[in-house]
């Protein structure tokens, strides 16, 4: 059976036009936004608050997990609090009866793997070996493993949200019938060098502010020359 890198890799005939579109897009959106910074917490700390970002906005989970750092100031006392002390605290972030439990389940899993509570140990590990151990914890997908190893440790992850999706499948680095999961690899392979983070905080923001899921904001684009989209609507694809 075909791996899913194999199944969604570019032709390696448009692999090379497609990474230099990438760095085209990441350098004009990088004198657009300027360079991103980000507040870096540790391994565990990352993966609970990105479990309870899941379907919800920036808001409502930062306070869910402010809430449930200032009821439980440890993370083994989340570990063994009542389920529905937990799940009171995170209901900020909504799904709270499905996040609680998942978020208590995947600590109990790193302690009884791991003897504590850390998770720096994926530092060590190559790429994919760490995605592996991390989205075999149950409620941890390919977003969620990609994020952890972005922001806490550096790896050449690409972690892909609905603005991601969007503006890439728009501009014409992934294909119209690739989905979220799948542009993970796809992403990661195409970014510029060194570039992860910046390219990806970026282009949320470009989706947010610009690129709109409905009525995008075309006319004051600096990816017209270089998005499918735009050349479609605006009759600019060639025919």
């Amino acid at each position: 059976m075909a791996s899913r890198k194999a199944q969604t890799q570019p032709p390696a005939t448009d692999f090379q036009s497609l990474r230099r579109k990438a760095r085209t897009v990441h350098e004009r959106l990088r004198k657009l936004y300027g360079v991103p910074q980000w507040t870096k917490l540790d391994g565990v700390s990352e993966l609970v608050s990105t479990i309870l970002s899941q379907n919800t906005n920036d808001g409502n989970r930062d306070l869910a997990y402010t809430r449930l750092r200032a009821r439980f100031p440890t993370w083994e006392q989340v570990r063994d609090a009542p389920a529905d002390q937990v799940v009171d605290a995170i209901r900020p972030a909504g799904l709270a009866n499905q996040k609680g439990p998942r978020i208590q389940a995947a600590l109990r899993l790193i302690t009884r793997e791991r003897g504590a509570l850390n998770i720096d140990f994926l530092a060590e590990m190559p790429v994919q070996e760490a995605r592996q151990w991390l989205t075999s914890i149950n409620g941890i997908g390919p977003k969620t493993a990609a994020i952890v190893l972005l922001f806490c440790y550096d790896k050449a992850a690409f972690p892909v949200d609905t603005h991601i999706h969007r503006v890439t499948r728009r501009l014409g680095l992934i294909g119209e019938k690739v989905s979220a999961e799948q542009a993970h690899d796809i992403l990661e392979a195409l970014c510029p060098d060194h570039a992860y983070g910046t390219f990806h905080i970026n282009i949320i923001k470009h989706g947010r502010e610009v690129c709109h899921a409905r009525g995008p904001e075309c006319e004051r684009c600096p990816l017209q020359d270089v998005c499918l989209y735009y050349q479609r609507v605006s009759g600019q694809e060639e025919i």
